[in-house]
């Protein structure tokens, strides 16, 4: 599955905002969403964010991480209605509009802003409108959430098949040699 470089990175941007900020579980263990100084951390770390990030764009990111969440639950499970609401919630919300813009020697791009220029704003708008270009255009069943045991983080599937069940090879790992594990000692190895 091919997606534009833009496009891919607010796909990117979604799945590490899902997988930074939102409480669950990754790969087999409990996992708990940072806070305060340690939130702007992980939100510079998921979008390659500059010092200019302060706490209270860090909790807006957050907040849009969760809703982010819910449509990546929504079109994994097939809940396709769930995750457009959500999405058309968000892109109310952030007042998500179109532009295009070239960097010099660059083809233009469509970038989406919200409604202030305001650094989660923009974000938040342009990670909800990747999610809608893509549940728009037949790529839902490409947002997922990892199906090992103790893991709910999040993915997009690129590959050719649509045949991506994990977050991470970690997990991939993890399922296939409990599987080992299982089948050596009920005697199948």
């Amino acid at each position: 599955m091919l997606f534009d470089s833009h496009m891919r990175t607010l796909l990117d941007a979604s799945v590490a905002l899902v997988n930074a900020l939102t409480d669950g579980e990754a790969r087999g263990r409990s996992y708990l969403a940072p806070e305060g100084a340690e939130r702007v951390g992980a939100v510079r770390a998921a979008l390659a964010a500059g010092a200019d990030l302060g706490p209270d764009q860090a909790d807006r990111l957050a907040a849009t991480a969760r809703t982010l969440r819910a449509v990546f639950e929504g079109a994994a499970a097939d809940r396709l209605d769930d995750a457009a609401l959500a999405l058309n919630t968000l892109i109310r919300e952030t007042g998500a509009h179109p532009q295009l813009r070239r960097a010099p020697g660059e083809p233009w791009q469509v970038h989406f802003h919200g409604s202030d220029d305001s650094y989660a704003t923009g974000w938040s708008a342009g990670c909800a409108t990747g999610l809608t270009m893509a549940l728009g255009g037949d790529y839902g069943g490409r947002l997922g959430v990892c199906a090992a045991p103790r893991c709910d983080r999040v993915y997009v599937d690129t590959s050719r098949n649509a045949g991506r069940q994990f977050c991470s090879t970690a997990c991939q790992n993890r399922v296939k040699a409990a599987a080992f594990r299982s089948r050596r000692a009920s005697g199948e190895a």
